[in-house]
């Protein structure tokens, strides 16, 4: 057999090699432009909660000073001088108000739509690389929305203070929004008794609702350990009710305290001037006055409004206490006289009562009180608390408002028109809804943000207890299924709880509440079909720029989140 030499075989064989070389370049050229057509389509923009529709389309819009604001419809003033105020804080720019649309384009205009949509809180948002659309009703928060969903989407200006240098522009992405919220109550609250925060502060907790699209704010304004408001016909309330001999040290099991007065509280013109804030960011204040229980700062500066009429200091430890209103006529009268006052500086539907964690043993030993019992024909102290709330929501209802509670007052029987937040779990809401009343959920897990976020309690700040991490508060779903689509319909939505035993400064505020806000804004706003907890992990990497321009002490667990 002919031998064949070796270098034949080698130059027949090269252009066979460099062939193969070719084929697999252009299958990888294939392969990576269509990951590269992929990932445009599925781009991560970093907006929180994530919009109902949304496409990324090629190019990008280019804001500069030379950009237009185009105003034809003077009612949306307030919303141009919103986007102005953004620029000239975050970029140093404010855009120049023209009435139409000019030849060039490179403008940012507000529409209204030509039909009766019914939707105020819905919102578009079209970008193109000539103009950036907000579509909405002139009288509801859409525009505004659609304002927050345009700051996310523009890019955090590294250098301070947060201005562009002379002729820099901002490139922000073409894309369509169409986007509506899924539930209409949408809460935060804050307790600002056990510790206080200044007027200053709940404008920038605001500010962070504000951003994450919430239109509730549950401010939790008494308790037995300090009365935060107000109210000029018992001037007492905050002269004595409104300051503390002292506070816990460390757990309450332990029963250590300090000897520190503390305290603080808001006047009538900082409570209007909070309310004005929050109404300019479409967002609606629910004041809470604490009643039955829960009042031992009202009694230390009361007596008279308990059972025994003895004097008592403004509670320093935390937890429930025996000390409550009484229900007779004077105390009707005290309260009838603070509603009164609270009604007339809060615009909002609902005024919360409180209702909970009320002990009935000063009922129990007061002849004034078993009388009412065996006058109005009750049968035990849990019905003359429903006596006591029913007389108060029909109080608050003579005043064109409504009240609500926690779920307590679903005990011995619910006022007509009350409303229910659920706490203890779930079943106070199902048990609200299937009797045809509304409710907003916000059970201890995952809602209340008082809790730890992390297994790793070692290196948190020490907290009431409990295990609430993000995940789980992005998960969660205010509706419970075994309500029938006729009950589901009495579900408002839901809120996050911030509880401040164990949180006394404004940065822990900030490191409890944020991110979990930010979850369950999405949970209360996106379908749950367009959830993803990986991809919302995502958004929030890039969201957090946000946060850091904002000086927000957030957590930063998710930093590392494997998921």
């Amino acid at each position: 057999m002919k031998k064949i030499n070796p270098s034949v075989i080698a130059r027949v064989a090269r252009p066979k090699r460099s062939l193969i070389k070719i084929i697999s370049s252009l299958f990888l050229l294939i392969i990576s432009s269509q990951l590269v057509f992929a990932q445009k389509k599925t781009t991560i923009l970093p907006i929180i909660p994530q919009p109902s529709e949304i496409s990324v389309l090629d190019g990008s819009f280019v804001l500069s000073s030379q950009t237009k604001l185009v105003l034809n419809d003077a009612s949306l003033k307030n919303e141009a001088q919103i986007l102005n105020d953004f620029l000239i804080k975050n970029y140093g720019i404010a855009l120049q108000v023209v009435s139409q649309v000019p030849p060039s384009g490179n403008c940012i205009q507000f529409e209204k739509p030509d039909w009766e949509a019914g939707w105020p809180e819905n919102y578009h948002l079209d970008i193109d690389e000539k103009h950036i659309t907000i579509l909405a009703e002139g009288k509801g928060a859409g525009f505004f929305y659609g304002l927050q969903s345009l700051f996310q989407l523009m890019p955090v200006v590294a250098h301070a203070p947060n201005k562009m240098a002379p002729n820099s522009t901002i490139s922000i992405p073409c894309l369509h929004i169409k986007d509506s919220p899924k539930y209409s109550w949408r809460g935060m609250h804050l307790d600002v008794c056990r510790h206080f925060f200044p007027k200053e502060f709940i404008k920038k907790y605001i500010d962070l609702l504000a951003m994450y699209k919430f239109n509730t704010f549950h401010w939790h304004l008494t308790e037995d350990q300090g009365w935060r408001i107000e109210i000029k016909k018992y001037p007492k309330l905050t002269e004595i009710g409104a300051y503390r001999n002292g506070s816990t040290i460390g757990l309450v099991k332990d029963k250590k305290f300090d000897n520190v007065r503390y305290g603080g509280f808001y006047t009538q013109e900082d409570i209007k001037e909070v309310v004005a804030y929050a109404s300019e960011r479409y967002i609606t204040i629910v004041p809470e006055i604490e009643m039955p229980g829960h009042s031992v700062a009202a009694i230390a500066s009361y007596p008279y409004l308990s059972c025994s009429g003895k004097q008592i200091e403004v509670e320093k430890a935390w937890g429930v206490f025996d000390d409550v209103y009484c229900p007779k006529e004077e105390t009707f009268t005290f309260l009838q006289d603070v509603l009164t006052e609270v009604i007339a500086l809060f615009p909002g539907k609902y005024i919360h009562i409180g209702g909970d964690e009320c002990p009935k043993e000063s009922w129990k030993k007061c002849v004034n009180c078993q009388a009412l019992i065996k006058k109005e024909g009750l049968k035990d102290e849990h019905e003359l608390q429903s006596y006591f709330i029913r007389r108060i929501e029909k109080f608050v209802n003579s005043k064109g408002k409504q009240i609500i509670g926690w779920d307590e007052i679903l005990e011995g029987g619910l006022a007509p028109n009350a409303s229910v937040m659920s706490w203890r779990g779930t079943e106070g809401g199902i048990a609200a809804a299937k009797q045809k009343h509304f409710v907003v959920m916000s059970p201890g897990k995952p809602c209340y943000f008082d809790h730890y976020q992390s297994k790793d309690k070692s290196k948190e700040p020490l907290a009431i207890g409990g295990f609430n991490p993000l995940d789980s508060v992005y998960n969660y779903d205010p509706t419970p299924k075994v309500l029938s689509l006729e009950e589901q319909k009495y579900i408002m939505g839901a809120q996050g709880n911030v509880w401040t035993e164990y949180i006394n400064t404004e940065e822990q505020v900030e490191y409890m509440a944020v991110p979990r806000m930010c979850a369950l804004a999405e949970a209360l706003w996106t379908p749950r079909e367009n959830k993803n907890y990986t991809n919302f992990i995502a958004r929030l990497k890039q969201n957090s720029k946000l946060l850091d321009r904002m000086n927000v002490n957030y957590a930063k667990h998710f930093l590392v989140n494997k998921k």
